[in-house]
């Protein structure tokens, strides 16, 4: 029997949408392994975890072991090699053990070289170190857009042949039935809004957003509702503008989907993504996509979407106004 252990980390983070990624692909697993579809007497999948787990995947198939002492990094780093030893490991979120050998791994974008203004100089030190090695020890590196491909190949000098691109899917948005309740919760039961899932990261790039409202002035008879992220009120330009802003904070799966659903149309200025999960959960609920002409987002939105410009707050001001007025 082959011995495959994944990489559990993620298990003991807050959910965005790299860990998103993670918690879907395993439990398309172990859905593989419940339907027969993957033999359970050829493979053992096994999830490896530190001890400081913070939500649970319902699992019926593939078991969740935590193990070692350590957390984080050194977790990681130290301990997680010599359990997974005997067997191939997969890492899903970026990070993995730069010693362990058999070793295959997602890394969903090369943003601390593209973009290295978004992160502090010891997070993007470190990472530029851990992504460059991956690509060295690891056997093989699957990443999730061609976009993203490029740039591991350009910044880390990752072999072609060792890469693979595989997208990113958007079913896990009808996992839960849409939460109406949601918009009564933030009084938003009979406003149009203008709906935007940020993590206020510079990459994200909400204050151009916030700047395209500005502009509109009076021609403003909308809300921009949040969800995610700290409190934008900090990007915020002008006193004025604060009534528009809505922020809801974390969301639920099902609150989520109701506030897709219930938006005049969904905003993604992003400067920077390898992905970009967002925009595909909107549209998949119905909802018109504006998104930013860069990175990834023109190979993963097509002709599906409204470009902007996410230098220009002028022609996104424009962009919401063709959207709302159509």
């Amino acid at each position: 029997m082959r011995k495959i252990f994944i990489n559990a980390r993620f298990l003991t983070q807050p959910v965005t949408g790299v860990q998103r990624y993670a918690g879907e692909l395993v439990r398309a697993l172990d859905t593989l392994i419940f339907k027969g579809e993957i033999d359970p007497e050829k493979y053992s999948f096994i999830l490896l975890a530190p001890r400081q787990i913070r939500h649970e995947l319902d699992l019926k198939c593939m078991p969740v072991k935590t193990v070692g002492r350590l957390k984080g990094h050194l977790w990681e780093q130290v301990e997680l090699p010599f359990y997974s030893r005997g067997g191939l490991l997969i890492s899903l979120c970026n990070t993995g053990p730069l010693p362990k050998r058999r070793h295959l791994v997602t890394i969903h974008d090369a943003a601390v070289f593209g973009f290295p203004r978004a992160y502090s100089f010891a997070f993007r030190a470190w990472y530029r170190i851990l992504l460059t090695g991956l690509g060295i020890t690891a056997d093989r590196v699957l990443t999730v857009s061609s976009f993203s491909k490029k740039e591991l190949i350009k910044y880390c000098g990752i072999s072609e042949k060792k890469l693979q691109v595989i997208y990113e899917g958007r079913e896990h948005v009808f996992h839960a039935d849409p939460d109406d309740t949601a918009l009564k919760k933030y009084n938003l039961r009979d406003k149009r809004y203008v709906f935007a899932v940020s993590s206020m990261s510079r990459h994200k790039n909400f204050s151009a957003v916030v700047r395209a409202v500005e502009l509109m002035g009076d021609g403003c008879d909308f809300d921009i509702v949040i969800a995610g992220g700290a409190n934008p009120r900090i990007f915020l330009p002008a006193a004025p503008l604060t009534a528009r802003v809505i922020h809801v904070g974390y969301v639920n799966d099902a609150e989520l989907r109701a506030l897709y659903e219930h938006a005049a149309c969904f905003i993604y200025p992003s400067l920077y993504e390898g992905f970009g999960l967002p925009p595909l959960e909107a549209m998949a609920c119905g909802c018109p996509v504006i998104v930013s002409d860069r990175a990834s987002l023109p190979e993963v939105c097509g002709d599906a979407a409204l470009y902007c410009d996410p230098h220009n707050p002028a022609d996104i001001a424009d962009k919401i106004k063709q959207l709302m007025n159509d």
